[in-house]
């Protein structure tokens, strides 16, 4: 049948709004015909879903049409409607198919124009082709959402991105919300609802859960659902955005942070489509204490454009990314085992107040594992106090009466030893936390099931620390122990991973984050383009950057006459926009004493500006005092896509390549946020006082790392500032160099 144009407008009176279709089927003209022919309690029912906020009517729908719905239950089209059915979803199903009257014994309905009501959610099960024409009857019909299945578009080509961008346009005229396309759906575990057709819930789903996930790649979503249905989690919510032609996973974050129903919350981004609204959603997660662990792809160049092909999003910078989690207590996972495992123990709502953790084990070789694991995760081994070793050598004079305690296998012969050295590691050592390594014992027939009840006894009196159990044994074992209340690990490193997670979980959750209101006093007109070193000084200093005193000279003369007034050793450098990095030609030169050595310095510097830059524009010749003692660090800001501007520190001067020690934080932020970001580097030791060296006024350096952002925040034409270095003394801060360009 022929496409044809239809332009709609139905009743305001009757809608209480209008609706434009485009680029329809000529049926639109019977789905116009059917709407206009609504009765007026059907028109209550849909006046009153639509107060219904949109994402709760998306993933906690009452009402879900299936289009293309096939009878066949192992079809993409046909799974939804099967879990749904298999898990009992409450609320109304309507199969949509034109060629049949039932649908997997439902009645079904040859259109979207059809059904009795308007459904909160539609999931279209159809080709590629098909969509737009579908998307056009969701928006006739007054469908809150759509969930697209069909791959083809943005990630795929030029043409597959305008189409579903002309898609999205459809959309967005008839007030319908969009998930993918290139997603397999939705769960709504909690209700039954199973947007979805991925295969990991063929044989089950995993049980409802205070787990939310929300995933751009769906076949690492159903990676995840798999995992945790093996490891016993359960999950409440899980979403797959796709191409993210309209709802993003910032969006889903923040819809699962504002929910008393989820705990924690796992994430898979490959790119962000829009910062902010990212950031606000973490910002939102912090503040209602919601665990957000997240896998964020793309660290290396390849990755990053594999990422970019996979899911057509804008892959940031990835230390941005890393600035943006630091600030707001985000744990980001290396491997997919480390967010499971973070996770899970998340879902035991246990965090740590400190780092004190105790050791217990029944093999020494553990011990030292176990030790060793526990010095590179910051976890902190507190020695048993006098007391509490004593009394372990009373329960046990065979076992070791310190932290990490060996237990020794005299346990077998008295079980009674576990439960007594708990207790005690527990009530005399004062630990938040104990890792227990059991090895194969657990599993045994003849000890096990006694290990299991000697343990629950000796921890009894503290479900609120955590303990931690390492074991080699049967998944029905383990699963025993985790009903007790444990958290159980095969590995000993992944069992003090997961308490160094929690614990960093914890204390992000106990630091106030304040972002500062963007200060518009600091907004200045700047000249476009790259800014000479003297302009960028001014402007600088403006805000209340430091810079040594100097002049600016135009012959040789006048610098002798500088560098008299200055009365003691100078350094020159060229002032040329055109020059930003002026080591790069000899543009600066150092110690200066005496007026022969001054006029040299004048003459050479012309010399090489004009041989190695000819074509630049010279301002002139900077005479300054040298800067003196202090330590050289590096502040700077570059404009990313996606977050806008961002603030880097670290040890300046030849330490800035060399050890890639640099930390970074979106502007603007406030003092506490800047010391974290001073103290987070490897080199803070240097600024701190190392080997009896004083310290350097990390106070002022934390001042102008806040006056810096709130300036960067401020002016959106700023490209990129580059302090470098900045010296950081004993008593304040100055800056010996400059570059600030605009766009």
């Amino acid at each position: 049948m022929d496409r044809t144009w239809v332009f709609v407008h139905l009743s305001r009176q009757l809608f209480r709004r209008k609706i434009k279709l485009v680029l329809v089927k000529s049926a639109t003209h019977r789905i116009a015909r059917n709407l206009l022919n609504k009765d007026a309690s059907r028109m209550n029912i849909n006046s009153l879903a639509q107060n219904v906020p949109v994402l709760d009517r998306l993933l906690r729908p009452k009402s879900v049409a299936i289009l293309g719905a096939s009878n066949d239950p192992l079809r993409i089209s046909g799974r939804p409607l099967s879990y749904m059915l298999r898990l009992g979803f409450k609320g109304r199903l309507y199969p949509v198919n034109n060629r049949r009257t039932e649908v997997q014994g439902q009645s079904a309905y040859p259109s979207l124009a059809d059904l009795p009501e308007s459904p909160d959610v539609a999931l279209i099960a159809l080709p590629a082709e098909a969509v737009a024409g579908a998307v056009a009857e969701c928006a006739a019909k007054g469908v809150a959402a759509a969930v697209i299945y069909a791959a083809g578009f943005a990630e795929l080509s030029e043409s597959g991105l305008n189409e579903q961008k002309r898609i999205l346009d459809i959309a967005k005229e008839g007030n319908v919300r969009l998930i993918g396309p290139n997603c397999i759906g939705v769960l709504n575990n909690h209700d039954g609802f199973a947007g979805t057709f991925c295969t990991v819930f063929s044989d089950s789903v995993p049980a409802p859960s205070n787990l939310a996930i929300v995933a751009q790649s769906g076949a690492y979503a159903g990676h995840l659902a798999h995992m945790v249905r093996e490891r016993n989690m359960g999950v409440g919510y899980w979403v797959t955005t796709g191409n993210e032609a309209d709802i993003d996973v910032a969006e889903v974050v923040k819809w699962m942070a504002e929910r008393d129903d989820v705990s924690v919350i796992m994430t898979y981004l490959e790119g962000a489509r829009n910062g902010a609204a990212l950031a606000n959603a973490l910002r939102i997660a912090h503040e209602r204490r919601k665990a957000v662990i997240c896998m964020k792809v793309g660290r290396s160049a390849i990755g990053g454009a594999a990422a970019k092909s996979h899911t057509a999003s804008m892959v940031g910078s990835d230390a941005v990314y890393e600035a943006l989690f630091e600030q707001y207590g985000v744990h980001r996972a290396n491997t997919t085992e480390e967010q499971i495992d973070i996770a899970y123990a998340a879902l035991r709502g246990i965090y740590p107040p400190s780092r004190k953790t105790g050791i217990l084990t029944v093999s020494g070789g553990f011990g030292i594992q176990l030790c060793d694991a526990a010095e590179r995760h910051h976890l902190d081994l507190t020695p048993l106090p006098e007391t509490a070793g004593k009394r372990l050598k009373e329960i046990n004079p065979l076992g070791a009466a310190a932290n990490p305690c060996d237990m020794t296998a005299s346990v077998i012969n008295d079980m009674s030893q576990i439960t007594r050295t708990f207790a005690t590691m527990y009530e005399y050592g004062g630990y938040d936390a104990i890792v227990a390594s059991l090895t194969y014992l657990p599993d045994s027939g003849v000890v096990g099931k006694k290990m299991r009840d000697a343990i629950a006894a000796g921890t009894d009196d503290y479900h609120d620390r955590l303990t931690v159990l390492c074991m080699a044994a049967d998944v029905a074992v383990m699963n025993a122990y985790d009903a007790d209340g444990f958290l159980v690990y095969r590995e000993s490193e992944r069992a003090i991973a997961a308490i160094a997670g929690l614990a960093k979980l914890r204390e992000g959750f106990e630091r106030n984050i304040s972002i500062p209101e963007i200060d518009h006093s600091l907004a200045r007109q700047l000249p476009a383009g790259a800014l000479s070193e003297a302009t960028a000084e001014t402007v600088l200093a403006g805000i209340g950057i430091p810079f040594l005193p100097g002049r600016l000279v135009t012959d040789a003369e006048e610098a002798v006459r500088a560098a008299h007034a200055i009365g003691k050793a100078v350094a020159m450098k060229i002032i040329s926009p055109d020059i930003q990095h002026k080591t790069e030609i000899g543009g600066v030169i150092l110690n200066l004493e005496g007026e022969e050595a001054v006029r040299a310095a004048y003459r050479t510097l012309r010399e090489r500006a004009t041989s190695r830059r000819p074509a630049a524009k010279i301002e002139g010749i900077s005479v300054r005092p040298m800067a003196g003692e202090g330590i050289e660090t590096i502040l700077g800001v570059n404009r990313d896509p996606m977050f806008g501007p961002v603030v880097m520190f670290g040890l300046g001067g030849v330490f800035t390549e060399l050890l890639d020690d640099v930390a970074f934080r979106i502007a603007p932020f406030d003092r506490a946020e800047a010391l974290r970001m001073i103290q987070g580097i490897k080199g803070y030791s240097l600024l701190a006082g190392y080997r009896n060296k004083p310290a350097v006024d990390i106070d002022a350096l934390a001042d102008t790392l806040v006056r810096l952002s709130a300036f960067a925040a401020a002016n959106d034409r700023i490209e990129s500032i580059d302090l470098n270095p900045i010296l950081v003394r004993a008593h304040g801060v100055v800056a010996l160099d400059a570059v600030l360009v605009t766009r």
